[in-house]
């Protein structure tokens, strides 16, 4: 059975791009940037005395889908801290957000290249169903290990643009929950964001895509929770994108673009 209703479904049908975010969508890295964030932030608001300390949850409410000197921005916030902004260049044990942000990335950088990075097998199905297809993809990513994530899982040759933190940074664009960076990810496939479904799995991203005015919005319910990702602005919510392989195949096996990919 489709997750989808018809009215859901006309509505991807009529898609042309697939834009992806990438850690907890592609590759379960949101494991690695979780323990990254509480090796940061456990020791640092213990050291201070302030309560009370970081928690799981507060990956999800503050950080989770954000670039990562916001995150860090919202997590000092929510605790009555703050920190001058810094650079990204300055070093990890500067008193900065972004020294802060930086030292984080130290921790992410060591857990990756010790423990590497698999795609999700159903969203590398999904992937093989969509661009099948003959639709145009996308990751769209906050973090600023974004081309290093997919280089380490194999699937960088397979996303002809990719915009991450450093692209947001240079192109002056904003940060999910704004729309920019989804938006920008559009345009650089030369389709307008109501052709494009936007794929993912935090609150955040959600929000951008819904407020991009993007034709489909696409929940993955890593944790997160369905009720509260339909709630931020997701048409849908699925717990594994291989869900919708049967959807992509019946969608466009007619459709004139898939004749060409499939004939390749």
């Amino acid at each position: 059975m489709s997750p989808f209703s018809p009215a859901y479904a006309t509505r991807f049908a009529a898609s042309r791009g697939i834009l992806f975010d990438l850690d907890g969508v592609l590759t379960p890295t949101v494991d690695v940037h979780i323990r990254a964030w509480e090796r940061l932030f456990q020791p640092y608001l213990a050291e201070r005395g302030v309560e009370p300390g970081y928690s799981e949850e507060d990956y999800y409410r503050y950080i989770d889908g954000r670039q990562r000197v916001d995150g860090v921005r919202a997590l000092l916030s929510a605790r009555g801290l703050s920190l001058p902004e810094g650079s990204p260049d300055d070093a990890p044990a500067a008193e900065t957000l972004w020294g802060l942000g930086n030292r984080k990335n130290d921790e992410f950088s060591a857990a990756l290249e010790t423990s590497g990075v698999i795609a999700y097998p159903g969203s590398l199905a999904f992937l093989d169903a969509v661009e099948n297809a003959g639709l145009s993809v996308a990751v769209v990513s906050s973090s600023r290990n974004a081309v290093r994530v997919l280089q380490a899982a194999n699937l960088r040759e397979r996303f002809p643009v990719v915009v991450d933190g450093i692209v947001a940074e240079s192109a002056g664009l904003q940060g999910k929950p704004h729309p920019d960076t989804y938006l920008h990810a559009a345009r650089l496939l030369d389709l307008p964001a109501s052709a494009c479904v936007v794929v993912e799995d935090a609150h955040s991203g959600v929000q951008a895509g819904r407020a991009g005015g993007f034709g489909f919005v696409l929940g993955v319910d890593r944790g997160v929770g369905a009720a509260g990702l339909l709630e931020s602005g997701a048409d849908v919510v699925v717990e594994d994108l291989a869900e919708l392989v049967p959807v992509v195949k019946d969608t466009y096996h007619d459709h004139p673009s898939a004749e060409g990919a499939q004939a390749q």
